[in-house]
């Protein structure tokens, strides 16, 4: 057996067109389009690029997209007041902060700062919270993403053994807790997990959020599982590469995701659905 490979960039472009044509109706509808404002502390390379591909992923579907770049030595105070500005501001609609923040500011304040409605990134507690009490409005991107995969892929959850591997609130557990919703029987593992391959061996659906490059073997899979790989790492050879062991893997999956070009597309495309749903529910409070 060798697996399907889940095309996370044509997903992704799906997507994106999806958003690019709800964009105009919205433009049509409210004489505005929806607001993006990334900011950026710092100068972390990754960051950068991270931050300027949602400037321009959002700018591409039509999407106002803003990149407010502040320096290193920006104090938690200063930042916080852009954020309360932003927060105030009607033509923004989704405020992204990006992580990491200098070591100096406190991240869990600045991201309780943010206002919920705005909270593209899912991360505030209230948004947290609606999640866990299945009234989900704004998820975290990464998790959504994986579930758009399983869906284009044809992955039967209803019923479904699902294992996440990683307990992180950015993935691994609100992936759960959407898994849970589509009915699967859910088991989040971790590091301090015994016989973590057995239990992943159990796993129909098997989602690696643990940040271990390659971490899960060919043995870790069930023979016809369906590999959700979340994880971005440097190999031994200094190549990208993913919580799962790829190549092994694949010949014991139905259906899996690389890295590069699985998960990772998705995430940006879900933070542009992200913020369409903060733009339609402020207009209907307004």
């Amino acid at each position: 057996m060798t697996a399907r490979i889940i095309d996370g960039k044509a997903i992704a472009k799906k997507v994106r067109d999806e958003v690019a044509e709800r964009v105009r109706g919205l433009v049509s509808a409210h004489g505005r389009a929806p607001g993006l404002d990334v900011v950026l502390v710092g100068e972390d390379a990754a960051s950068v690029v991270y931050t300027r591909n949602k400037e321009k992923a959002a700018i591409e579907v039509g999407v106002r997209g803003r990149l407010h770049r502040l320096p290193a030595e920006t104090t938690e105070a200063e930042l916080l007041s852009v954020i309360r500005k932003l927060n105030e501001d009607p033509t923004v609609d989704g405020i992204l902060v990006q992580l990491p923040l200098p070591k100096h500011i406190r991240e869990q304040s600045v991201l309780d700062a943010i206002d919920p409605d705005k909270d593209v990134d899912g991360f505030h507690p209230h948004n947290a919270g609606l999640l866990l009490s299945g009234r989900p409005h704004l998820v975290p991107c990464t998790p959504v993403g994986c579930m758009r995969l399983l869906r284009e892929a044809g992955v039967e959850l209803s019923g479904a053994r699902a294992v996440v591997v990683g307990r992180s609130n950015i993935v691994g557990k609100p992936m759960a807790q959407l898994l849970l919703a589509a009915n699967a029987t859910v088991t989040i593992a971790h590091s301090k997990t015994r016989d973590l391959p057995g239990l992943c061996r159990e796993a129909d659906v098997l989602i690696a959020a643990i940040g271990r490059a390659k971490m899960i073997g060919a043995d870790f899979v069930k023979p016809g599982a369906a590999v959700i790989d979340v994880g971005i790492n440097r190999g031994e050879d200094g190549k990208l590469c993913g919580d799962v062991d790829y190549e092994p893997a694949k010949e014991k999956a139905s259906a899996i995701t690389p890295v590069p070009g699985g998960v990772g597309p998705m995430t940006i495309a879900c933070l542009l659905e992200n913020t369409l749903r903060a733009f339609e529910k402020r207009e209907q409070k307004a």
